[in-house]
């Protein structure tokens, strides 16, 4: 039995040496097992092969049953943003730095492919941030972020001011260098280092954490997910800022601005091997100590 995994999308990272030795085990694993393979159409041209399937990423999306990511989280941020739309189990084999987001390891592929491919694996479902941006209450741009939403300025160490809402109550304005609108997704990253908590990703929440700000009292808080987050940008800002979703795609931002952030409506549906724990990832990522006993 496949577990219903007939047709698999390769997704991966480019010009990396292990990448594409994974890339090509794994082409080589699909075709042993008689899948039809949808392969992207940048990593066509890392695989020796003849007569590949290859399709871009939505069009994956589209007709994947399972897509299997090879990188590092940034991969695989990237390509979840597009396949979170068609409700495509996504599964990472880990080619990158901490990889919390891929859960194989490179030496593991075929025993925990084997696994999946019998039903024996864990799913979860994680939520992305909508990200809008508008001007004179016109939607000027919008995307989605799995991680965070952040809002900074295009140079180094120059403050804004800017006033937060939560479900159109305010709550504080703030002179900072930005704010990190974080999901539990999202918290062991860019919010993780901005002295942000850790949230496991079962919990439905949102964590808001100032960039630098300009006060000994502020801190992060943490909030319902399904709250609509409002940024408004001051008019008295001097200078273009910026919103960035997942650090890969930035959207500009006027003083004056709005900045709406809530649920998309789209959730990514990542497929984890069976010996998959949470916990023992934080260990093993962040090096804590391990048990005495």
């Amino acid at each position: 039995m496949q577990a219903g995994f007939d047709t698999i999308g390769l997704i991966g990272k480019l010009n990396h040496e292990g990448a594409t030795e994974s890339l090509s085990a794994i082409h080589a694993y699909l075709k042993k097992r008689g899948c039809r393979i949808l392969v992207e159409e940048r990593v066509a041209k890392e695989l020796d092969e003849s007569e590949l399937e290859v399709l871009d990423l939505v069009s994956i999306g589209r007709e994947a049953d399972l897509a299997i990511v090879v990188g590092g989280d940034g991969n695989m941020l990237g390509a979840a943003r597009v396949l979170s739309r068609f409700n495509v189990g996504v599964v990472g084999v880990n080619r990158g730095n901490l990889g919390f987001l891929t859960d194989i390891h490179p030496d593991n592929i075929e025993t925990e492919l084997d696994d999946i491919f019998a039903g024996n694996y864990q799913t979860e479902q994680r939520f992305l941030l909508e990200v809008e941006v508008y001007r004179h209450d016109q939607l000027k741009s919008n995307n989605a972020a799995i991680n965070e939403a952040v809002l900074h300025h295009g140079k180094v160490a120059h403050m804004m001011e800017f006033e937060v809402y939560i479900d159109d109550h305010f709550v504080f304005s703030q002179r900072s260098d930005g704010l990190i609108v974080a999901t539990p997704t999202g918290s062991t990253a860019y919010s993780l280092s901005g002295g942000g908590p850790i949230i496991t990703p079962n919990l439905d929440t949102l964590c808001l954490v100032p960039m630098f700000p300009h006060t000994l009292s502020s801190r992060p808080i943490v909030v319902d997910a399904n709250s609509m987050v409002r940024l408004v940008v001051s008019p008295d800002n001097s200078e273009a800022l910026q919103v960035s979703c997942d650090g890969h795609v930035v959207l500009s931002v006027l003083p004056g601005d709005e900045i709406r952030i809530r649920k998309n409506p789209y959730t990514l549906r990542l497929i984890h091997p069976k010996s998959y724990n949470y916990f023992n990832v934080l260990r093993t990522k962040l090096g804590w100590g391990s048990k005495l006993y």
